[in-house]
């Protein structure tokens, strides 16, 4: 029961199975909840969100991997879960209780620029993948690249 948790949890209820680029599919499936958090709840909604999916993620990831050689399988994409919604948490406020093209703009900007950092992999982004190696590091460094999304998409943001 509880490695099938995991793997609901791990997998962004089934996001990550795709078939193809399941780290994207992780990252898109995640913009529903993003858009929910931050027009309910703004800022606080998109922050909380990110600790808990941070957090449990951390849990169902080291439950997947504890007993196996494979410590990043590709269907695990809570990482993406966590680092997407971080990349939204400075332009929260331009989303919160709206509904626009300019936040539609926001919400696809965002997405791309996690993407490209998560693929990038540069900085702390690439020291977290290839120096920790276990839960914390899977989950790390989609933070990392979430964090250096959120401050260019804040950037773009401030000049719409």
């Amino acid at each position: 029961m509880i490695n099938k948790i995991a793997l609901i949890i791990a997998t962004f209820f089934g996001s990550g199975l795709s078939p193809f680029a399941p780290g994207t599919a992780g990252s898109a499936a995640t913009l529903w909840l993003a858009f929910v958090m931050a027009y309910f709840f703004g800022t606080n909604g998109i922050f909380y969100a990110t600790l808990l999916s941070f957090f449990i993620g951390v849990w169902a990831v080291h439950q997947l991997t504890k007993n196996s050689d494979e410590k990043d399988p590709s269907k695990v994409v809570i990482d993406e879960t966590a680092g997407q919604l971080i990349t939204f948490v400075l332009v929260a406020p331009y989303l919160h209780s709206n509904v626009s093209l300019k936040a539609l703009f926001i919400y696809l900007i965002g997405f791309g620029l996690f993407r490209f950092f998560d693929i990038v992999k540069t900085g702390p982004v690439k020291w977290a993948d290839t120096n920790i190696k276990n839960a914390w590091g899977v989950m790390l460094d989609d933070i990392f690249a979430g964090l250096f999304a959120a401050v260019v998409l804040s950037l773009i943001t401030n000049r719409m």
